[in-house]
């Protein structure tokens, strides 16, 4: 059998079009998230899938169910980090307490996961940490001040990991994708961000990327050799200016 791989944020978007392509190439894996009927429904149409549910933000919880994994499957090869939250809202008036939610899942979600595998990559010489960033983690974007600042965040620790661990021979990767059809919109409370995000989203004609192109993306990357590391990819639908 494959290498076992481990998705966060798996039930819907990026997560789960992961999730498809790489059960579609005989990966066992582990699918967590915080919807466990939408895991449990997608597992059901794979051959070798666990699903936990976890929030990212919960060390010992997401530890837990990767180690249960690792115990039918062996260990993780392939982390992706693609938990995150986007609250879009000014500064001057968005309620706090979505900034704290966005730096808790998009930053030490990040870092729990990577703590969690990196030990085991190190010893075997051998694994790669995929993190799920955006476009919004290297340029700004009206309206999205604490979600950049989060993204940027993420953009920054994968550098950091990745010279921290290149003698290791284990990969650290960042895809930072830019507008594109998943449900991150639906928790937004800003109903004039929301409607500035639609217009803009009018000017691409009305279609963003597609996530399936982003799965495509990250299983082309982790397919290199170990010993090449892809080490960023920006993608976004062409009609997207910013």
């Amino acid at each position: 059998m494959k290498k076992l791989v481990v998705i966060t944020g798996a039930s819907s978007g990026f997560g789960q079009e992961i999730a498809k392509i790489f059960n579609a190439d005989g990966f066992p894996l582990l699918l967590l998230g915080r919807r466990l009927e939408k895991l449990t429904a997608l597992a059901e149409t794979f051959d070798h899938a666990m699903v936990a549910e976890v929030d990212v933000t919960n060390q010992e919880q997401f530890a837990a169910a990767i180690h249960k994994a690792e115990t039918q499957y062996g260990p993780t090869d392939l982390l992706v980090n693609n938990a995150g939250v986007m609250l879009l809202g000014n500064v001057q008036n968005q309620d706090p307490q979505e900034w704290q939610t966005m730096l808790d899942t998009n930053v030490m979600g990040v870092l729990n996961g990577t703590q969690i595998v990196l030990d085991g990559m190190r010893e075997r010489q051998h694994g790669t940490i995929l993190n799920m960033s955006s476009l919004a983690g290297k340029k700004t974007f009206v309206n999205h001040a604490a979600y950049v600042a989060s993204k940027f965040g993420v953009h920054g620790l994968s550098e950091t990991l990745r010279e921290e661990n290149a003698a290791q021979n284990v990969r650290i990767m960042l895809v930072a994708p830019g507008a594109a059809e998943t449900e991150l919109l639906t928790h937004v409370t800003s109903d004039t961000a929301l409607k500035d995000y639609e217009a803009w989203k009018a000017t691409m004609g009305g279609i963003t990327l597609d996530p399936k192109h982003v799965a495509e993306t990250v299983k082309f990357m982790y397919d290199m050799p170990q010993e090449v590391n892809i080490r960023e990819v920006d993608i976004a639908a062409t009609k997207q200016d910013a």
